[in-house]
Formats: C-alpha cells, sequence, structure tokens
C-alpha cells in the first residue's frame, strides 16, 4: 500500500514497486488522480494496481481504504506512509486551518494508517512499514513551524513503533529525504516540464524504497538521511 501515489513520491515508489512484482494499492485525494493513476501505472509497469480515494487525514476514510486493501487482496505486507504537505510561512501568518491540516494530514495520517496496518501484518506474521518523512524533521527553518512539527513527529513516532514491533516481525524505518523535484507545496506549484536537475527525483526514494524492502530479515536500517549530491549555491 502506498498513500498519495497519485503523483510525485508516491507515484514514483508505487511504480517501482509494482515493476519489482508487488501487488500494489494506491489511495490520493481524488476518485479521478486514483483512476487515471491507476490506468496510468498499469500501463507502465504490466502490474497489479488498485486504488481508491481516500484523505489519509480523515480516520473514517483510512478505515474504509484498509476494508478495501483487505477485501481486494487478503492482507498487507508492506505500508509506504507518502501523504504530506507543505504550507510555509511564519506563525503569525499561518492560519489554525492550515496548521490543523498539515499535523492532521502528515502525522496524524501516518498514525491512522499504522493503527490498521498493524492488526492486518500481525496476521500475516510480519511486514514493513516506511515513512516518507523529511530533512525538516531534524533541521528547523523559518517559515516552517508547522511542517517542521509535523515531520519532527513522524521521526519520533517511527522511533517508538520501531520498538513496539520489531520482535513481532514487523520492520519499521523512515526515510528523510532533503530538497526534491515535486510540487507538493501548493505555494510552490510545478508543472510538469519544470524539472530541478540538481534536486533528488522521486525516482531517487523509490529506488531507497527498494533497497530497504531487500534487506534481510536480521537487519533493519532505521533512518536514512538523502540529500541532493550537488545543491544549488
Amino acid at each position: 500500500m502506498v498513500t498519495w501515489a497519485t503523483r510525485g513520491i508516491g507515484r514514483a515508489i508505487a511504480q517501482a514497486l509494482a515493476r519489482a512484482g508487488a501487488r500494489v494499492t494506491i489511495c490520493g485525494r481524488t476518485a479521478e488522480t486514483v483512476e487515471q493513476a491507476v490506468a496510468e501505472l498499469r500501463a507502465a509497469t504490466e502490474g497489479s494496481i488498485l486504488g481508491q480515494a481516500a484523505d489519509v487525514s480523515n480516520w473514517h476514510d483510512v478505515r474504509s481504504f484498509f476494508d478495501f486493501v483487505e477485501r481486494q487482496t487478503g492482507g498487507l505486507d508492506i505500508l509506504i506512509n507518502n501523504a504530506g504537505l507543505g504550507i510555509f510561512r511564519s506563525v503569525a501568518d499561518l492560519e489554525p486551518e492550515e496548521w490543523r491540516r498539515q499535523i492532521d494530514l502528515n502525522l496524524s495520517g501516518v498514525y491512522y494508517c499504522c493503527r490498521q496496518a498493524v492488526p492486518l501484518m500481525r496476521r500475516r506474521s510480519g511486514g514493513y512499514i516506511i515513512q516518507i518523512s523529511s530533512l525538516a524533521g531534524k533541521n528547523a527553518f523559518a517559515g516552517g513551524a508547522a511542517y517542521n512539527a509535523s515531520k519532527f513527529g513522524v521521526n519520533g513516532f517511527s522511533e517508538a513503533i520501531m520498538q513496539d514491533l520489531r520482535y513481532e516481525n514487523i520492520r519499521v524505518s523512515y526515510i528523510m529525504p532533503g530538497s526534491v523535484d515535486t510540487d507538493f507545496s501548493p505555494s510552490t506549484p510545478r508543472t510538469s516540464t519544470q524539472r530541478s536537475t540538481w534536486k533528488i527525483q522521486p525516482e531517487d526514494v523509490a529506488q531507497v524504497v527498494l533497497n530497504l524492502l531487500q534487506m534481510p530479515d536480521r537487519t533493519l536500517v532505521s533512518r536514512v538521511e538523502m540529500r541532493p549530491s550537488r545543491p544549488a549555491k
């Protein structure tokens, strides 16, 4: 399962998993974007792709999505918590709704999905949870109060559940990319023709996900930091 996989990092991860032979389920913000992504991913990978619209900041949506996955696939082995939003303003300018939206989506959504995933993984005697976090989860910056808070929270949450679950054969890792060439922030939209060649590409994050999943069961890489090799000066 890959959350919010209709574009960007999530889309790249879903495509990489499907090409590796996984049966992939995705969610996104709307039924239209999910249907389009499913069709395009099937065409690109010839893999098994299913999808349903779900707002992972909404507990009822998450429960519905996991029910869909269980009905369609019979279980869950891998959860990639990718859904995220960044709104960057000083605290004095940040509206309460903008704060709530980032915390609910970036942090509470991770909890909601893990809360639903763990029982399914226990039934299969193991699994892997990977959170797509950010270097903003360890490096605060001006204008990032809400986003920093959400990602610091994701990292702490991941460290805790890693210890909760490690003896149940459920591994937990989190990936902290730096500058990635996506348009997840509504304040900085990017057209499909705009590319920042110095930035990490979504496919690079997908490769790290595959690397983690291919590690021997005896080994857990708890966190990964990613940075552009040659950032813009």
